[in-house]
């Protein structure tokens, strides 16, 4: 089974709704891929990828510190210091106090800014690369089917992610431990995104897919995940 292959089996073990998109981080700017248009927050552009875009952004077509910081398009640094103080998120309600943004951001992961240029989005069936992240959105059954199937062959657990933003939860967590995320996507996301209440973000490493889907074909024939 090639890779398209199993990305088409994927979706119809887990009788997807939504698309999944493929992400990738590029040391350069793509020359066989179209760049985005104008500004758009990284939980945008997930959707539009899911909607059937295929594009590339660099850090001048991320419209959100969030999104530029903890994917590594641009360093916290180069932010004026109300934004990297945490303060614009109090304004805006998110937090009650300053101490209280510190706090929450010492947990998110970000990439190492200055490595990559751009990153590259796709829904997952038109992806012309290897992902080194796959997002999507899903019900609960099929999130704790895809966290089972990480689980089948090796008892590994994923990372639950919970206020944080999914630029890092969703994106730089699981490119950097390798291990599948999931949660519920942040404040910001799920007024950004066009999410149903119950919808459940997960994410997988692009090279756990095969394997993922491998366990899902078993467990399918199993009696607690038969669907007769």
């Amino acid at each position: 089974m090639d890779y398209r292959e199993i990305r088409e089996r994927f979706k119809e073990l887990l009788k997807l709704e939504n698309e999944p998109v493929a992400i990738k981080w590029s040391v350069r700017e793509p020359g066989d891929i179209r760049r985005e248009e104008g500004k758009s927050r990284f939980c945008e552009k997930l959707e539009k990828a899911m909607k059937g875009e295929v594009f590339y952004a660099t850090a001048d077509e991320e419209e959100c510190m969030g999104g530029a910081r903890y994917t590594g398009l641009r360093d916290r640094s180069e932010f004026p210091a109300n934004m990297r103080s945490g303060a614009f998120l109090t304004a805006m309600g998110l937090y009650r106090d300053i101490p209280a943004v510190q706090r929450s951001w010492r947990n998110n992961m970000n990439i190492e800014p200055g490595i990559f240029q751009a990153l590259i989005f796709a829904p997952m069936g038109m992806a012309e690369f290897e992902p080194d992240v796959i997002f999507l959105i899903c019900n609960a059954r099929q999130a704790m089917e895809i966290l089972h199937a990480n689980a089948y062959d090796s008892g590994s657990h994923g990372l639950g992610a919970d206020s944080g933003p999914i630029c890092s939860s969703m994106a730089a967590l699981p490119y950097l431990t390798g291990k599948v995320t999931y949660g519920f996507g942040d404040a910001g996301s799920r007024r950004h995104m066009d999410l149903g209440d119950d919808d459940v973000m997960v994410s997988i490493p692009g090279g756990e897919l095969p394997r993922i889907v491998s366990n899902l074909e078993d467990m399918k024939r199993r009696r607690p995940f038969r669907e007769d």
